[in-house]
C-alpha cells in the first residue's frame, strides 16, 4: 500500500503567513523611513524652526500595504510663509512627483495640510502627509498620544489581527488606519470580515479621537 503523505495543517500554513505579514510590515517601515532621509524631511522642517513628529502607522511600525508616511509639524510662531519655504525645498528633489495644498487654518483643525508623493522607483509612489498644526488647534499634541497609547496597549494578538485586516484590505477601499485600531483593540475584531461588520455599525464621518 503506497504511503500517503499528509500535507501541512492549517495552523502551520497561518503561521507561514503571518511570518510573510511581519517581515513585510519591517520591511516597508525600513522604506518609510529611507523615504525620509532621502528627502531630507526632518531637516528640511528643522530649518525652519520646527518641532517634526511622526504619528500614524510608521510611528507604531503597523505599515502594510498602503505606502503612507504621517508627520505633524509644529512652529512657534506659525508663519505660513515658512511653511511654503519648507515645501519649496522639499519639491527640489527630483523623485518629488506631486505636492497638494490646503488650507484649514480657519476651520476646527487649524492647520494647513501638505500631501507629497515621492517615487521610490517607476510606479512605486510613497504619500507623504505632514500637518502643519497651530498650537490652539485642539488637534495639537493629540494624535502624538494616540501613537504612544496604542503602541503601549499592542499585544502580538492584536499586532497581528491590525496587520492580517490591513494586508486583506482592497487597494481601493480607503479606510483610516485609527478604525483599524480601534476595532481590534476596543472592541476585538480579529479578521476583515469581522471588520466589515463593524464598520458598518460604527461608520464615522469625521476625525476619529478615540485613544486606548
Amino acid at each position: 500500500m503506497p504511503i500517503i503523505k499528509c500535507g501541512r495543517d492549517r495552523t502551520e500554513k497561518r503561521g507561514e503567513k503571518m511570518e510573510e505579514i511581519f517581515q513585510k510590515a519591517q520591511a516597508l517601515e525600513k522604506q518609510a523611513w529611507k523615504v525620509v532621509e532621502e528627502t531630507n524631511l526632518l531637516d528640511i522642517w528643522q530649518s525652519v524652526g520646527a518641532t517634526i513628529n511622526a504619528v500614524g502607522s510608521l510611528k507604531m511600525g503597523l505599515l502594510m500595504n498602503h505606502r503612507d508616511i504621517d508627520f505633524h509639524i509644529y512652529t512657534d510662531p506659525f508663519i505660513l510663509s515658512e511653511s511654503f519655504s519648507a515645501i519649496a525645498r522639499l519639491a527640489e528633489n527630483p523623485r518629488i512627483r506631486t505636492i497638494n495644498y490646503a488650507n484649514l487654518l480657519d476651520a476646527e483643525d487649524k492647520c494647513i495640510e501638505w500631501h507629497a508623493f515621492y517615487e521610490v522607483r517607476e510606479g512605486e509612489l510613497w504619500q507623504i502627509d505632514m500637518i502643519h498644526i497651530l498650537s490652539d488647534s485642539p488637534y495639537a499634541g493629540h494624535f502624538e498620544k494616540v501613537a504612544e497609547r496604542i503602541s503601549q496597549v499592542l499585544t502580538p494578538k492584536t499586532r497581528q489581527a491590525v496587520l492580517c485586516i490591513k494586508d486583506a484590505m482592497p487597494k481601493d477601499k480607503k479606510v483610516m488606519g485609527i478604525e483599524i485600531y480601534q476595532a481590534v483593540i476596543r472592541d476585538g475584531v480579529r479578521d476583515i470580515t469581522s471588520f466589515w461588520q463593524w464598520k458598518e455599525k460604527n461608520s464615522s464621518g469625521g476625525i476619529i479621537t478615540w485613544m486606548p
